[in-house]
């Protein structure tokens, strides 16, 4: 009788796993998505807690960390729309390498001022500002043109395997943000990030474009934000989860502005522990992710399962006495955040017409910035007044009352929860 692993009923179960869980890397093209995103992301993320560290420390203000994340997210809100529509009729690999490498220029600029032995916050605020501008037009070529580069059937295990790459990186970026600051200094954290945008525009050169899927180049035509507009509102499924959306992450999906206060302000503990912590959320989010890669998490129902477990998540972690505690309830969070955000994503993308991709990812896009232009500075100053718990319990109410409303709004529609 053989021995090996073909034989054995527990290797083949994990082998698999693990092929469902991988499968859309069997398109060589996102192999290399894959691999290009997987290091500039690290590198974003490296650059995005970086920043925020920066501004806490010179100015020790809530409210100015999250007048940051205004000037990051701020711009998605009045570009995105036009950009989604952009997407939808470029060729997306070609605009990919010039947004790529101004992002790549604006990471060197933050650099230059973070070696300043007084880095000029308005400066900051700038470039995040320039930074956010790009963000608003790459944001939603990135995200539609992973359905280019795979087979129909592996779209939504692209999807999830895309918000695995976020999520990884944001376990190592944190990670080697807090270890930089603490040795080399800020500077070098930009400096690594700007360096790290080489390895996307290498994967994006050698992709064979022969291989994408894309579909025939249209013309401009006048009114397209409005069609993807009225597109959204003629279907319960996309509007009632994009309106929740809106309410998650206007006030509870601003961990960029809340974690940070809720450790330095609620917790007493420095800024490295932050990066402990948000390394640790990421985590979460990855094991979450390589969950829900093997299964379809394509309808409403999840997203409003995930939206609950959200809110649970962060009532748990505003109620922690201390880091030891908040370490495995930010676990939690991280894994929740996944669930709902990858539901959201990925419900899009199954739902909405092909042609219609760019500009309804790009209406998503638009309401988590003006999520964050909006809630970033409202929770900082409620984190400046009333604690650094605060936001965190305001949050997890938010997702909970946005999963009931899910319900009921799809009740109402008669819309198919499973």
């Amino acid at each position: 009788m053989s021995s090996g692993s073909s034989d054995n009923p527990v290797a083949r179960r994990l082998s698999r796993a693990l092929r469902s869980t991988f499968l859309s890397l069997r398109n060589r093209n996102f192999r290399l998505y894959f691999i290009g995103q997987l290091i500039s992301n690290t590198g974003n993320w490296l650059t995005n807690v970086a920043l925020v560290l920066l501004v806490l420390k010179i100015t020790g203000s809530g409210l100015a960390v999250g007048i940051l994340a205004a000037c990051q997210f701020g711009p998605i809100l009045l570009l995105s729309a036009s950009a989604g529509a952009v997407a939808d009729r470029s060729d997306k690999r070609k605009l990919l390498l010039v947004t790529q490498s101004l992002e790549m220029a604006q990471s060197t600029g933050l650099a230059i001022l973070a070696f300043m032995p007084h880095p000029p916050l308005v400066g900051l605020y700038a470039l995040a500002l320039g930074g956010g501008t790009l963000l608003a037009f790459d944001n939603p070529l990135r995200r539609s043109f992973v359905t280019e580069m795979v087979r129909a059937e592996d779209i939504p295990n692209a999807v999830v395997l895309y918000s695995i790459i976020v999520n990884v990186a944001r376990i190592f970026g944190p990670a080697l943000a807090g270890l930089l600051v603490v040795t080399l200094g800020y500077g070098w954290c930009f400096t690594i990030d700007a360096a790290s945008y080489v390895a996307v525009l290498l994967c994006l050169l050698l992709m064979r474009h022969a291989e994408l899927r894309r579909r025939p180049r249209r013309p401009r035509v006048k009114g397209e934000v409005r069609e993807g507009l009225r597109y959204v509102v003629s279907m319960p499924t996309l509007w009632i989860s994009f309106s929740m959306l809106l309410a998650v992450q206007m006030l509870a999906y601003n961990f960029t502005v809340t974690l940070p206060l809720f450790v330095t302000k609620a917790l007493h503990s420095p800024g490295s522990v932050f990066t402990v912590l948000y390394s640790v959320f990421g985590l979460g989010a990855v094991v979450s992710a390589l969950i829900v890669a093997q299964r379809r998490l394509v309808r409403l129902r999840h997203i409003i399962f995930g939206a609950s477990a959200l809110g649970f998540a962060m009532l748990l972690l505003a109620g922690v006495p201390g880091v030891g505690f908040a370490a495995p309830a930010v676990f939690l969070v991280g894994m929740a955040s996944i669930l709902y955000l990858t539901a959201s994503t990925a419900i899009v993308q199954v739902e909405a017409k092909a042609e219609m991709h760019g500009r309804v990812l790009a209406l998503q896009t638009v309401l988590m910035g003006g999520g964050a232009l909006i809630g970033g500075p409202v929770l900082g100053l409620i984190a400046d007044t009333v604690g650094g718990r605060a936001p965190i319990v305001l949050g997890g109410i938010v997702c909970l009352a946005a999963a009931a409303f899910g319900y009921l709004a799809a009740r109402r529609t008669k819309t198919a929860l499973r």
